[in-house]
């Protein structure tokens, strides 16, 4: 594949993700789960939900669907808002008493929410990759799919691309069909308290 110069960012954007969106909160999800904080667990379950959109895109991409540079782009935005929209939730955790788990859940969410601002901004150049049958097949577009690629190699090397994209398009359908009932029926019940009524 020819060389481009910002294949090294789009593996770092990679790595970056997995750091800040995979890894960390799932420690931070362990640790509000031991020490009982349960405003953070319902801010993490939600951020799990919310960011299941790009493990689905990541599903997408390894069946190289066009539609993944959408939701790539989506959840990227998706996930701040995520993080910030409860004021239940922002006021619990602010009125925290001070303590290291507190310290490194505001830092994560913060860094969170720069890193997925920034990598939207970025990714905005790239969603021209979705509507074009010929862009998507040049190096511009490829250098996106390599990593998926990669985990395709590492965890599921016994299936085929088709089929993994068959699974990131039924995740999909799923996803989008709760964030519609969400968005419709939900919202308008419970504003934006995370609490359920």
């Amino acid at each position: 594949m020819q060389e481009l110069w910002f294949r090294p960012f789009v593996w770092v954007d990679y790595r970056l993700a997995v750091l800040f969106m995979v890894i960390i909160p799932l420690i931070l999800l362990i640790w509000v789960f031991v020490q009982k904080v349960e405003g953070m667990q319902r801010l993490l379950s939600i951020y799990w939900r919310v960011s299941s959109l790009l493990a689905i895109t990541v599903y997408l991409m390894i069946a190289q669907y066009p539609v993944s540079f959408i939701t790539g782009l989506i959840g990227q935005i998706l996930i701040p808002i995520s993080l910030w929209f409860w004021v239940d939730l922002n006021d619990e955790i602010d009125y925290q008493p001070s303590s290291p788990l507190k310290l490194i859940f505001t830092s994560w969410r913060w860094g969170v929410t720069v890193y997925s601002i920034l990598g939207a901004i970025a990714f905005v150049p790239f969603v021209g990759c979705a509507f074009s049958e010929t862009a998507i097949q040049t190096p511009y577009c490829q250098v996106w799919f390599e990593a998926p690629l990669m985990f395709k190699e590492y965890f599921h090397y016994n299936s085929t691309p088709a089929f993994l994209g068959f699974l990131g398009i039924v995740g999909l359908v799923i996803y989008v069909v709760y964030l519609t009932y969400f968005v419709l029926v939900k919202l308008g019940k419970q504003g934006r308290s995370a609490i359920q009524q």
